[in-house]
């Protein structure tokens, strides 16, 4: 019968890295969790071309609207039904959008903004921008597309987004829609959105508390509502 100590020293002899202490292995850890972190500021979250759009784009809209750049698609849209379309989310987790323009009213999406360049030629990039121009029209959000260039016209850029901004503050990208004429009392309305079936829900406080009224299943990521008809 061969003795333990002597399985472990033939181990040992082949494998020496088995010879290393308790005490080595908590040294070694100790080593790792002190090591700096390998993360640095980025001076390129912008390219020139990006940077300079921002500024001429920040010249027409001023104190007005808010700018956001480098945005996940997934930050801006969510997946209806997500348990039939997990996949999908996937797709958008990954890409960025340019420049997000919100109101600061709300933060509520007023329209996006992409720049062209000369990459935008290539087979993949194509099909990658025909998925983000659908999933900005089913969405119901608008998206502007500018050729990328060294300098930029402000009067171009103001004409190209004026047709989103009617009123400059408070646009709805998705506006709240209005029940149906002649629908039964006793149906459940189905989200104009999402495609699903609306819950009943009741305010809980302030001067409407005790109100019912339908809401989205998927709030607050689709704040679609209708009036409760007692």
């Amino acid at each position: 019968m061969t003795d333990t100590n002597e399985n472990s020293g033939c181990l040992s002899a082949l494998f020496p890295f088995l010879k290393r202490s308790k005490k080595e292995a908590a040294i070694s850890k100790d080593e790792t969790a002190s090591k700096e972190l390998p993360y640095r500021l980025r001076d390129d979250f912008l390219s020139p071309v990006e940077f300079s759009f921002y500024k001429v784009l920040s010249s027409v809209v001023g104190a007005q609207l808010i700018i956001q750049s480098k945005v996940r698609l997934a930050d801006i849209f969510f997946v209806s039904r997500p348990n039939e379309n997990r996949s999908f989310l996937s797709k958008i987790a990954q890409k960025h959008l340019d420049f997000l323009v919100c109101d600061p009213a709300t933060m509520q999406p007023l329209f996006g903004i992409e720049l062209d360049d000369s990459s935008h030629k290539r087979n993949d990039r194509q099909e990658r921008d025909e998925f983000v121009e659908e999933v900005f029209q089913v969405a119901r959000l608008p998206l502007v597309r500018f050729p990328a260039q060294r300098e930029y016209n402000s009067r171009e850029i103001a004409a190209q987004i004026a047709p989103f901004l009617k009123d400059k503050i408070g646009v709805s990208a998705s506006p709240t829609p209005q029940p149906q004429a002649n629908k039964p009392v006793s149906a459940v309305p189905i989200c104009s959105k999402c495609g699903i079936p609306m819950l009943l829900r009741t305010v809980s406080q302030g001067e409407h508390k005790g109100k019912q009224f339908y809401g989205c299943q998927n709030y607050p990521r689709c704040r679609v509502m209708l009036p409760y008809l007692a």
